[in-house]
């Protein structure tokens, strides 16, 4: 399994370098207003505080278009070397993202149902009936991406608005950022190329070619699974129909949340999936005394510089996103856009995603698209009977369900974290 190299074309070179210049620009502006955010301070660019600050904001929003640019050309590069290695006989859908092709779909082109659908569809609902020994059995493989949220169990409605009020927990916004394929294996391998020594060099008429080395090595991400239960009584389906949607969207919903955390924080021991804030040889950047805008920047450097990569997305507290967002200049103007501006939120044009997922005094950050993957090896199994401890004398149901899956993260330095926030 292998990651497809960008095809850098000179369009795409000539984004890349107008945005880094951007960047820079924008970061030497922030240097010369100081950590007060001065103003005054300012001499690069002309006018009062006011001016500077629209200036600032104008750059910024240049920096998010180059970004968008840039992603827009990284797709069309990255399309091109898949179509290239296909030509020299690599095998297709080898990358994060894999080929359409490859993905689940009907014969016809439709897209499958939703999860929901599909249960109540499903061999288990249909065939379970009222005083049997077993309940029977049903396996139904959704696409994580494709999964929704709602309900908590309640008694049947008599003079009720219909309206059930979720518990307040946290959503789901991580495992849609991290590219998903399927795999029929136990453990994930693949291989990783951990020595690169280019000698090449001008050598004299005669003169010996100098030795260059290469080696990779073997990697191995374990499949896990991550289990749920919830025991149901009969009459809670007999008598409230919408029970069954309820648990059918809850117990999937338990699954994600637990895997958005997993992704991030997830230590790697034991069952646990290994999270990208403990993987060996990511990049690490302290806050110290940097503005937390500062710290995220030479983060992304970082990146660019060892890794190689252009970050895609930045994960980071609300908390502590409230920082960026409230910072003013020495003379109270917001500088990061008005509290009535609307758009999506970016810190040096990289999409930020606000989660509690993350640890609280850290952020992540990274290139997803390209050198992450979620490798799915069963999706949702959805399992109902009455055979469990003393559930049939009981008139209980237990109904459970599970997901396999593997997190990749195929190159450490594309990715990094910030610490001290």
């Amino acid at each position: 399994m292998t990651t497809p190299t960008i095809v850098d074309f000179p369009a795409l070179k000539e984004a890349r370098e107008k945005l880094n210049a951007k960047r820079d620009s924008l970061a030497g502006i922030m240097r010369e207003a100081g950590p007060e955010f001065d103003m005054n301070l300012i001499k690069s660019i002309a006018g009062d505080s006011q001016a500077k600050v629209e200036q600032i904001r104008a750059l910024n929003s240049e920096i998010d278009a180059c970004k968008q640019k840039l992603d827009e050309l990284n797709v069309v590069g990255r399309a091109a070397a898949v179509a290239a290695e296909t030509k020299d006989g690599t095998e297709s859908g080898s990358g994060p993202d894999g080929d359409e092709e490859d993905r689940p779909r009907f014969k016809d082109g439709r897209r499958p149902k939703s999860f929901g659908e599909l249960v109540m569809a499903s061999d288990a609902i249909k065939g379970y009936t009222t005083g049997s020994s077993n309940g029977p059995v049903a396996r139904v493989d959704v696409a994580l991406k494709t999964l929704f949220s709602t309900s908590a169990g309640w008694d049947p409605e008599d003079l009720r608005t219909g309206r059930v009020e979720m518990f307040p927990t946290r959503g789901i916004n991580v495992v849609d950022v991290f590219p998903q394929t399927t795999t029929t294996m136990s453990t994930v391998l693949y291989m990783e190329e951990t020595t690169f020594t280019n000698t090449a060099a001008e050598t004299a008429e005669g003169g010996q070619f100098p030795e260059a080395a290469l080696q990779l090595t073997e990697r191995a991400s374990e499949v896990r699974k991550i289990p749920v239960f919830l025991p149901v009584s009969d009459e809670q389906f007999e008598d409230e129909p919408r029970a069954q949607a309820y648990v059918q969207n809850r117990l999937p919903f338990m699954l994600r949340q637990r895997i958005d955390a997993q992704l991030l924080v997830g230590n790697g021991t034991g069952t646990n999936l290994r999270g990208l804030e403990n993987v060996t040889g990511i990049q690490s950047q302290a806050l110290g005394v940097d503005p937390v805008p500062d710290a995220l920047y030479k983060c992304m450097t970082s990146i660019r510089e060892d890794g190689f990569a252009e970050p895609s997305h930045v994960f980071i507290r609300p908390s502590k996103w409230q920082q960026v967002q409230l910072l003013r200049t020495a003379d109270g103007i917001y500088i990061w856009g008005h509290p009535s501006t609307a758009g999506v939120r970016t810190i040096w044009g990289v999409p930020v995603v606000e989660t509690t997922a993350v640890t609280a005094t850290k952020a992540a950050m990274g290139d997803f698209t390209n050198f992450s993957e979620v490798s799915v090896r069963r999706g949702v199994d959805v399992q109902v009977s009455n055979s469990h401890a003393s559930f049939f004398v009981e008139g209980k149901l237990a109904i459970r369900a599970d997901v396999r899956l593997a997190v990749i993260f195929y190159r450490p330095k594309a990715f990094g974290i910030v610490t001290g926030l």
